[in-house]
């Protein structure tokens, strides 16, 4: 098994890349994500209404921001208070515990101090209600097949829990069944050819597990490094897709650099595309072809820059 959280290890590089970038910008996007707060302390997707899953990856671009305070985090504790009871899904139990997590980082108090002893266990045993005769995990209880980036979040959530993964060999055959020809991974069982977020979930998968070998390294190398877009820079989610996406180039990108084939990317493309999506007032548009900007991609955008910068040696 991999030593050192997945999560703690993307966290730490992507603070040290961050801290390369301009002030000017590092505030602007601290500025932007500290205004997308509700007053009820959690963060909006697209659609308005405070959101687990946004709300995660607000506080996760303001901790790589270096920008989390005591008065955001307080509030946004209570949010995340009022979503501790009820039924939920992979994601949100994720995206719940991550932001548990990150709270107290920030200077907030610890969300899970009044919960029951063996709330850990609990949201374990939750999460192994998910488990599909395939060896992953579904995104509902019972559901047939497994989902790669889903079992990606378990084993990520287990983590943090620090709670081990069940019958890891079983993981790890059904990481490997979703290996395809092309070098990558597939999210589903049914599918043909490969695409760059699964291929990320796939490598991370076996990273946590200590299953990942030169095989596997060699082939994912050479099936993401044909995924930049040629016009703008960025990835593309798969190979028959046009046009770049700000999440693709990020997981694209970080999955290189962990399967250590960063130079398969040309890294100024890649920066200069991630600040082709960034908005002069704040955030990140999830592509050229978007209108809008939002927490989740602001998180992908920078990464995408932390990780240039670093390789830049900006």
């Amino acid at each position: 098994m991999d030593a050192e959280p997945y999560l703690t290890r993307l966290t730490t590089q992507l603070l040290d890349g961050v801290e390369k970038l301009p002030d000017y910008v590092r505030e602007r996007h601290a500025t932007y994500l500290l205004a997308c707060q509700n007053p009820d302390g959690g963060f909006s997707g697209r659609e308005g209404g405070s959101d687990v899953y946004y709300t995660g990856f607000a506080l996760r671009s303001l901790a790589v921001l270096q920008a989390l305070n005591p008065d955001l985090c307080t509030r946004t504790a209570g949010f995340l208070r009022d979503r501790m009871t009820g039924s939920a899904g992979v994601v949100d139990f994720f995206s719940l515990v991550v932001s548990c997590y990150l709270v107290p980082l920030g200077g907030g108090p610890d969300v899970l101090a009044d919960a029951p002893p063996d709330w850990r266990d609990r949201v374990a045993a939750t999460l192994e209600s998910f488990r599909t005769p395939d060896g992953g995990y579904g995104k509902t209880p019972g559901a047939p097949h497994g989902s790669t980036y889903t079992a990606f979040l378990v084993a990520l959530c287990l983590q943090l829990l620090d709670r081990p993964i069940p019958q890891p060999d079983r993981m790890i055959a059904f990481v490997k069944s979703r290996r395809r020809d092309d070098g990558g991974y597939v999210e589903i069982s049914a599918m043909k050819r490969s695409g760059t977020n699964p291929t990320a979930a796939g490598i991370g998968l076996l990273q946590i597990l200590g299953a990942l070998d030169d095989g596997a390294r060699t082939a994912v190398a050479t099936f993401l490094a044909a995924l930049p877009s040629p016009f703008e820079g960025g990835l593309r989610a798969n190979d028959r897709i046009p046009a770049a996406d700000l999440l693709s180039t990020f997981t694209g990108s970080w999955t290189l650099a962990q399967i250590g084939a960063a130079d398969k990317l040309d890294w100024p493309a890649i920066r200069d595309y991630a600040e082709s999506c960034e908005q002069p007032t704040g955030g990140f548009r999830g592509g050229l072809w978007d209108e809008q900007v939002d927490v989740e991609y602001t998180f992908y955008g920078l990464g995408t820059l932390a990780l240039a910068a670093v390789k830049l040696d900006l």
